[in-house]
């Protein structure tokens, strides 16, 4: 009793919250009762306990999550199974003292409940006559009538009704409403297979919604936990001596850029409960820039990668790339730092996490010979270089806005945010046309949607930001703009296959091994066998794939003759032949290299001694 008094003082164990102690003797109650009746003890603990991660089929967890939980689930349950028979026993010698032979069993648990539920029972009979549309007095329900499905469908209305409290912010009227709900399933006798199915649907949910509802009240009510340390060591020095030096311009630039997307940003993260000071995060990923395209392929002002972006809702197809929304990837942001921060505890092992994943960093934690002390400096030699000065960067940036003067900074003022409002738009439509029709500035309607890849919407209902008092007069203008039909595409795909080349490749469509990278965004003209590569072979790419043709002057076509290349013969070979060079040869063939086929047709200049003759 003393150890489970002194574990659920605080309601709290492993950094999991569990419910009070009443709840978990609300649940533990027919369990005493059926062992008083020579029946099994079997409380039904996933219905006020956290439960075990593997029964949750929604949700990912990390293996630090899981063995916590597992630890926390497992004393729990012992520690309740030793308190019931504790009572039990208290019980039964108490009844034994008064009977003098043995204990006397209750006459009906359902009788001790009565009391308790009248007020319930009354709600029901209620709902079931609102439903049935019964007002006359004479066939109101009587409470001692209900059904056990009428009792099924309250305490599911009384879920709703708990997660309409929960959205709201009333997490103490939530809970309360569930106590409720589950109250009213322990009523519940029948044996009835759709019955019972209901039943144990029911418990599963309440109990999943009392965790949900305890976890976030842990999350919203950390108070100063949340704030993120300023440490100042060797490392973090290093970062301030790259910002006022090399890094200085990128830092002002930055910090001006700032202005047009941290007030929203600002207003995020306050109203999630996280502190202000990520907000400057998107200056060490992005410089603020929503364009911004890193080595990694992580895009956007707070980069994403692809994966990570679609886990957090960041679509991405032909028209639309969601990790260049301001907004969406801000929200998308705050929930993965949310996410880390439940994990490690600290920001800024999140903040590690949060550069390299967070796979990466419980797989440094798991090198380690020692116990994990939530410290980042300890992961600091072992993380990888370029997330290892990520934090001190960020602690940099931090400590300047401080106070700037203190280091040779003067901040400029800043960008302000552009008012916009948005509108529905159902078809496609180019941005330059539509820019024109309502007056604004093509540029600043690209700034306003910078998630469009194409500089058009999409064809299919698409949001779309424009100037503050431009949205009426889009929308009654919308229908003289013409539909935009994307041109034929400019490439086509290849599967690469053995022993082929950027330069075979760019042989066989007409094209040039440049076209070929650039579309690709190659760095090196090395490629793979089984890996698809896009040809350049439209309009777009002529001027890199073609050169325009040049025919001979007329004069010119009397010293000129057709030369067939012979098995071992090379331009230099030909050259010397006819008395001229392998630049004129090539020039006169449009040859871009050296390299000639047996039986391929030259035009070479006529030899000197056959001219004068």
């Amino acid at each position: 009793m003393i150890l489970y008094h002194n574990i659920f003082k605080t309601r709290s164990f492993h950094n999991v919250e569990f419910p009070s102690v009443p709840r978990i003797l609300t649940i533990l109650a027919p369990a005493i009762f059926r062992m008083f009746q020579g029946s099994k003890l079997e409380p039904d603990f996933s219905a006020c306990l956290p439960l075990p991660p593997e029964c949750h089929t929604g949700k990912m967890y990390t293996n630090t999550e899981i063995r916590q939980h597992k630890t926390s689930y497992n004393i729990l349950k012992t520690i309740s199974i030793l308190l019931a028979l504790s009572f039990c026993t208290a019980c039964a010698t108490s009844s034994i003292s008064k009977t003098g032979t043995s204990f006397t069993k209750p006459t009906d648990s359902r009788e001790t409940l009565d009391n308790t539920y009248a007020n319930h029972l009354s709600h029901i009979a209620k709902s079931t006559d609102m439903r049935n549309n019964k007002t006359d007095p004479a066939t109101l329900t009587d409470p001692d009538d209900i059904t056990d499905q009428d009792m099924l469908d309250s305490a599911l209305d009384l879920c709703q009704t708990s997660n309409d409290s929960w959205e709201h912010g009333n997490l103490d009227n939530a809970l309360n409403t569930l106590d409720n709900a589950f109250s009213l399933i322990l009523r519940v006798r029948s044996e009835n297979p759709d019955i019972l199915q209901q039943k144990d649907d029911l418990r599963f949910t309440i109990a999943k919604r009392i965790v949900e509802v305890y976890s976030s009240r842990f999350t919203t009510a950390n108070g100063f936990q949340k704030a993120i340390p300023l440490d100042m060591n060797n490392h973090v020095k290093k970062a301030l001596s790259l910002f006022t030096g090399q890094e200085k311009s990128f830092f002002i630039a930055a910090y001006k850029r700032s202005g047009r997307y941290r007030p929203f940003i600002v207003t995020a993260l306050k109203k999630a409960g996280l502190p202000e000071e990520l907000s400057w995060l998107p200056l060490i990923e992005s410089g603020f820039k929503v364009h911004a395209f890193s080595k990694a392929r992580a895009l956007g002002l707070w980069q994403f990668i692809a994966s990570t972006g679609y886990k957090f809702g960041l679509k991405r197809d032909l028209w639309v790339d969601e990790r260049m929304d301001p907004e969406k990837s801000t929200y998308a942001a705050i929930a993965y730092l949310k996410e880390l921060h439940r994990i490690f505890g600290d920001w800024t092992t999140a903040l590690a996490a949060y550069n390299c994943g967070e796979g990466t960093v419980l797989k440094c934690i798991r090198k380690q010979k020692i116990n994990y002390l939530d410290n980042f400096w300890d992961l600091y030699t072992i993380l990888p270089v370029e997330t290892s000065f990520y934090v001190p960067k960020f602690l940099a940036v931090l400590h300047i806005l401080k106070n700037p003067k203190a280091y040779g900074i003067e901040l400029p003022p800043t960008d302000k945010p552009i008012q916009a409002e948005t509108v529905s738009v159902n078809k496609q439509v180019s941005l330059k046309l539509m820019a024109k029709k309502i007056g604004v500035q093509y540029s600043l309607l690209k700034k306003l949607n910078p998630q469009l890849r194409y500089n058009c919407t999409p064809n299919r209902p698409f949001s779309l930001r424009v100037p503050a008092g431009k949205g009426q007069v889009l929308l009654a203008k919308i229908k003289d703009i013409p539909i935009w039909h994307p041109p034929v595409p400019v490439y086509i795909r290849h599967r690469i296959k053995r022993g082929e080349s950027l330069s075979t490749l760019a042989r066989r469509y007409h094209t040039n091994v440049r076209s070929i990278m650039v579309m690709n965004r190659l760095r090196s003209s090395h490629i793979r066998a089984g890996h698809t590569l896009k040809i350049p072979v439209g309009k777009r790419y002529y001027r890199f794939s073609k050169t325009r043709r040049r025919f001979p002057r007329r004069g010119m076509k009397k010293r000129l003759v057709k030369y067939v290349v012979k098995r071992g013969d090379s331009l230099w070979k030909i050259a010397a032949k006819f008395g001229t060079t392998t630049k004129t040869i090539r020039r006169l063939n449009y040859l871009k290299s050296n390299y000639l086929k047996a039986g391929q047709t030259l035009l070479v200049p006529k030899a000197a001694k056959e001219r004068k003759a």
